[in-house]
């Protein structure tokens, strides 16, 4: 047992208690007890329903829609549990909401990303443990030490099961310049070459795709990205490789499927034949398609869990 800690409690927020659930059920727990309600003016009240005294506490919640009433549970979670005399707090954070306000894109721009990060600091969390940021400079904002799993683990293994390794037919994509790190370690696995897909973005939520960088010719592509927010990007990129690039067939999978807006409707009518995400957004019933597969990431949050409360090492889960 590490020293941080007489023993791990599991809590969560609204916005995945699915996953949270899970998480708890991997490391052998039930998740401990809290209670999130609205006042009438629609503040957030806390109730943790249990001793946290001397414990190593954990908050599973996803900063996704709604965010900002997300972000603020958290923020309150963590400040209920740091004032009931819990040993350590750590906030699990599946998908880190504004991690793409991580600059000024124009002058006086916020940077909501640091300001996110300053806010769950400050509320008592002493460490955070998340996934695919989306850019990975953000562990920088934080104060505090953060653990940055990844979703490419996880998804790599679906495709080889899928095509197997060393298929000559299969080329990886970035869908832009920004996910070429993150397609490089999935090529890697794959054994398999990598294209990249440039494109120039005339306003928020929309692109044009100019160019494809490789030979996507007569090969089934798999489309790499660490989210799907409107689906743009993913569907004009897909329909760029068949049209432009002469590929056979399309695949795509990302860690997170954020999925607003016109999402559904788009890769309903695209081109892809399957699309891969990881549960780290809890998804409703209508986006639930048959073009959508949803894989689980409550095995790996849980080892890391056990892993900080033993004080080990996390990168060896990537090895």
């Amino acid at each position: 047992m590490g020293v941080h800690g007489k023993d791990i409690k599991i809590f969560s927020g609204n916005s995945n208690k699915e996953v949270a659930r899970n998480i708890a059920r991997g490391i052998g727990l039930y998740l401990s007890k809290s209670e999130i309600s609205t006042f009438s003016d629609g503040e957030i009240s806390i109730s943790i329903g249990e001793s946290v005294r001397g414990s190593d506490a954990f908050i599973v919640q996803s900063t996704s829609a709604p965010v900002n009433n997300n972000i603020m549970e958290l923020a309150l979670m963590c400040d209920a549990l740091k004032r009931s005399s819990a040993a350590r707090v750590t906030a699990v954070i599946p998908y880190f909401g504004y991690a793409r306000q991580d600059r000024q894109a124009k002058a006086r721009d916020p940077i909501s990303a640091k300001l996110v990060a300053n806010l769950i600091s400050c509320a008592g969390a002493d460490r955070v443990l998340t996934m695919d940021l989306h850019a990975p400079q953000i562990q920088g904002f934080f104060s505090v030490p953060v653990d940055h799993l990844l979703g490419v683990p996880i998804l790599t293994p679906y495709f080889l099961d899928k095509f197997g390794r060393n298929n000559e037919d299969i080329v990886i994509v970035s869908p832009d310049f920004g996910s070429v790190t993150r397609v490089r370690n999935f090529a890697q696995r794959f054994n398999a070459p990598v294209a990249i897909i440039d494109k120039r973005r005339q306003r928020a939520n929309v692109c044009e795709v100019m160019n494809i960088i490789g030979d996507v010719f007569g090969k089934t592509v798999i489309l790499v990205d660490d989210m799907i927010d409107t689906a743009g990007t993913l569907c004009n990129a897909a329909k760029a490789v068949i049209e432009k690039g002469g590929a056979k067939e399309v695949y795509a999978c990302a860690t997170h499927g954020v999925l607003s807006g016109p999402a559904i409707e788009r890769i309903e009518n695209s081109v892809l034949k399957e699309v891969v995400i990881l549960d780290t957004i809890y998804q409703p019933k209508e986006n639930r398609i048959d073009k959508i597969n949803i894989l689980p990431v409550s095995q790996v949050f849980s080892e890391a869990i056990e892993r900080i409360y033993d004080d080990k090492p996390i990168s060896t889960l990537f090895v």
